[in-house]
């Protein structure tokens, strides 16, 4: 399990039709870069930025931060021609909008047949939240579930609030669905750029809920973004303890012990071992950006 984690604390958002926000991206210290196609881009720029898109991903010019073209849905005029110069330019993953059941993700499957590319899914209407167990469970290449709070505020005819209370029920079930079949999540994004402790506030929510990260749609919110989601010292030392606990000798086999002053059962050493794997990661991840 451990093996197999890679840091998405910050994801964030580039539109593809600017050049120099794409050249830009190289620099920051996102864990994720989402080259967007769909929202970003205006109608009249929908060409220019496939092209532009297409050919800074195939120059490699990222490091390791995890590479993700947005399209836009098949439905679309631009869809398939989307799908077939990401499909080319070979991304980490391909992100796919308004994904509100199975079938939407069988096309995108279908279409990139022996491809070695992962596949996330926005959900982001109310039909993708009354399917969410049938979406998750796709199977295939579905890797990540990334929420698109705004278009769900929209589609559900509610309002922005700083407390999310109206969206708890989705963010939570969202979770619920992404863990049971294995499954990344990351949160929504958070526009009142201005508003840092509004962000910081938002951003340890989404980590209360269970997110990996966040969507972030300006570089100024990545560093509070991966300060929040990444393992304290405090709790990666506290992990270390747990996981060093358990590994001697008079502790094997056994379901808890006693830990300064307090029972732990092996579920912390489970969660432990992860909080450490996240650790490391991210400062393997960190170590290549400088």
């Amino acid at each position: 399990m451990t093996a197999a984690i890679r840091p998405r604390r910050s994801v964030l958002y580039m539109p593809g039709s600017n050049s120099r926000a794409l050249e830009k991206a190289k620099a920051l210290a996102a864990d994720a870069l989402i080259l967007d196609l769909e929202d970003a881009v205006a109608p009249d720029a929908k060409d220019l930025a496939r092209k532009q898109v297409g050919e800074a991903v195939v120059a490699r010019g990222f490091g390791k931060r995890e590479v993700i073209i947005r399209i836009n849905a098949l439905s679309t005029a631009w869809g398939e021609a989307d799908l077939a110069a990401a499909k080319n330019a070979n991304p980490d993953a391909i992100l796919v909008p308004k994904v509100s059941r199975k079938a939407d993700l069988d096309d995108i499957e279908r279409e990139l047949g022996d491809a070695d590319i992962a596949v996330w899914a926005m959900v982001e209407t109310p039909l993708a939240i009354l399917n969410l167990a049938e979406i998750a469970g796709a199977g295939g290449r579905l890797a990540c579930f990334v929420m698109g709070t705004n278009d769900l505020i929209k589609e559900f005819r509610g309002q922005h609030t700083q407390d999310r209370q109206n969206l708890s029920a989705t963010l939570g079930l969202s979770v619920a669905a992404a863990r049971a079949f294995g499954l990344a999540i990351v949160d929504g994004v958070y526009n009142d750029i201005g508003n840092s402790d509004g962000f910081a506030e938002s951003c340890r929510q989404g980590r209360a809920y269970g997110f990996d990260g966040k969507t972030l749609i300006h570089p100024s919110q990545i560093a509070p973004c991966n300060s929040v989601f990444a393992p304290s010292r405090e709790e990666v030392d506290a992990a270390r303890k747990i996981i060093a606990a358990f590994a001697l000798p008079e502790n094997k086999g056994k379901g808890a012990i006693a830990l300064d002053g307090r029972m732990v059962e092996l579920l912390h050493a489970e969660i432990a071992q992860r909080t450490v794997a996240l650790a490391d990661a991210v400062a393997a991840l960190e170590s290549d950006a400088t």
